[in-house]
């Protein structure tokens, strides 16, 4: 059984194609800015900082089980309006506080959600969403289980990674949010994304990971 985690992959469903195919997981975990954006899908549009893209609709996947929490940047209106968390075949949204059991035992908690520091060139109900916030409900309606491991979109404010270049992610609030969530669970591993870079720590024997960007020369995968 091979499982992995993955970090931001915001729609380059190319290059997770090639992951798949590449590394044939059973499981595939996902941190976040996975990409889910219906309205633009197969549609060529103009991004945030004026690059003409297309997004593809084409996850190419029939055996591995993928298993996403929500980033910063999704269609926050479309995942409300959902009718089934498995939006695409074999691939699950996990919303926030949701757990899973892994074939090994362990049980995995998806906490997505972060602050966008680019909101002010995006605009509110087309590509930026007020939802996009880790709230209050979110951390009341947290399970009261074991939890091993947990996938999140940004990280708790305990984790000392290099986030010199970063900016006013650190003040993010949604990590405020997290850091309940450790101080809750205790988990022995934590991934994330969001930071699009790659580094690992230890805090209180919580091995973390940040993933970085799928479109980044630094490691955006990991097998655990």
């Amino acid at each position: 059984m091979k499982i992995m985690v993955c970090g931001d992959i915001h729609g380059n469903f190319g290059v997770l194609n090639k992951l798949l195919n590449k590394k044939k997981p059973d499981i595939l975990l996902a941190c976040g800015d996975f990409g889910y954006w219906p309205k633009f899908f197969n549609k060529t549009y103009v991004d945030d900082v004026g690059q003409t893209r297309q997004w593809k609709d084409e996850i190419k996947n029939t055996k591995t089980k993928i298993y996403w929490c929500d980033g910063n940047h999704e269609d926050f209106d479309s995942l409300e309006k959902r009718t089934t968390d498995e939006l695409w075949p074999n691939v699950f949204y996990m919303p926030r506080g949701k757990t899973m059991k892994l074939p090994d035992g362990r049980n995995v908690l998806f906490m997505g959600g972060a602050y966008s520091v680019d909101k002010a060139y995006r605009i509110a109900g087309h590509d930026w969403f007020p939802q996009e916030m880790i709230t209050q409900k979110d951390i009341y309606n947290l399970p009261d289980e074991k939890v091993d491991i947990v996938i999140s979109h940004t990280a708790p404010k305990c984790f000392d990674f290099n986030y010199h270049i970063i900016g006013d992610k650190i003040t993010d609030s949604s990590r405020d949010a997290l850091q309940f969530v450790f101080d809750k669970y205790k988990p022995s591993q934590w991934f994330f994304g969001h930071f699009h870079m790659f580094q690992r720590g230890t805090y209180r024997d919580c091995h973390w990971t940040l993933l970085a960007h799928s479109e980044t020369d630094q490691q955006w995968y990991i097998e655990i």
